[in-house]
């Protein structure tokens, strides 16, 4: 039996983001920096992290989702490509899998909440856990 699950997208920004002219490289808008910039990189990776266990996913922007689990930890799923419109209000992100559990290399589709259609998918990355950097 497959689990199907929808989430809505908790988006910060809708800021478009720019590839550097030099080399086609990412750039990270403003608005995504200073959302990463509460945290620290562990340095720590899963590559599955239980679906029962996750409160939030936010896409900070079409490659950075911030994944809420528990009370206050906190992952980073860095995708290797853009995940098309993850990051607007009125989408939401929706998978299936057969296991309780959420991994890399999973498809995670992109779904327009007023038409059901979908509009993006991408393959997730490692799971990264973040720790929150105390309040100054």
């Amino acid at each position: 039996m497959k689990l199907l699950k929808s989430l809505c997208v908790a988006s910060l920004s809708t800021a478009a983001l720019a590839c550097a002219s030099a080399g086609g490289g990412y750039e990270i808008s403003e608005r995504t920096a200073a959302r990463l910039a509460e945290f620290d990189k562990t340095g720590e990776t899963q590559s599955c992290i239980n679906t029962r266990r996750i409160n939030t996913i936010t896409a900070l922007d079409e490659r950075h989702f911030l994944v809420r689990v528990g009370v206050n930890d906190y992952y980073l799923n860095k995708l290797s490509n853009s995940c098309n419109g993850a990051d607007r209000q009125s989408n939401r992100l929706q998978y299936a899998t057969s296991i309780a559990q959420l991994c890399s290399n999973q498809i995670v589709n992109v779904v327009d909440n007023s038409s059901g259609f979908t509009v993006g998918s991408c393959g997730l990355s490692k799971f990264e856990k973040l720790e929150r950097k105390p309040a100054e």
